[in-house]
């Protein structure tokens, strides 16, 4: 990315892929291939998901908490020193406040909050976050093709030359390992 002001949230991947690698991560940008997650982060069994802003609508918080469900903590990252203040001030809920909050400048990230990860009460999702994780081990394998989309876990469609005119393979049949294989 350049110094100049990044014209989509893409322009912010890089600098966020690089911060996380640097942290020793496996990175995926855009991993399910419809833009649900931005940003995944792998390592060893801790997952973390960061949301890529250009602006900090009201919605910012409350579409990093649904993404709760699949990973230990998760980020957002704006492209200004406006938008990442406004964020740290803004009143928000004790679970809001675990989501952190990084400024992309240039090339590098700035984590002005910290992510906390989710704990007791505030992780109830702990069976979507293994399937999550096995689904990003496979991803990881190739045993999982990259560009295969998937709307969010449980709905991953690929469209294959002589099959079915629908959802023809969802997560479920991507992943599961059947007796025979074993």
């Amino acid at each position: 990315m350049s110094r100049g002001r990044p014209a989509s949230e893409h322009d912010l991947a890089g600098p966020v892929r690089r911060h996380l690698e640097a942290l020793g991560f496996r990175v995926w940008i855009d991993p399910d291939g419809r833009d649900y997650f931005d940003v995944v982060a792998k390592r060893n069994e801790e997952v973390g998901l960061v949301e890529l802003k250009l602006a900090d609508g009201p919605r910012v918080f409350a579409q990093a908490l649904r993404r709760r469900a699949w990973a230990d903590w998760v980020a957002v990252a704006v492209a200004s020193e406006r938008r990442a203040e406004r964020l740290m001030r803004a009143r928000t809920s004790p679970l809001a406040r675990r989501v952190g909050i990084w400024l992309v400048r240039g090339d590098t990230v700035d984590v002005r909050r910290g992510s906390r990860p989710w704990s007791g009460s505030d992780a109830p999702y702990e069976s979507e976050r293994q399937e999550f994780r096995a689904i990003l081990d496979r991803l990881a394998s190739g045993e999982i093709p990259s560009g295969v989309e998937w709307g969010g876990i449980g709905r991953m469609v690929r469209r294959a030359s002589g099959g079915r005119g629908f959802a023809e393979y969802t997560i479920e049949e991507l992943t599961r390992r059947d007796a025979a294989d074993d």
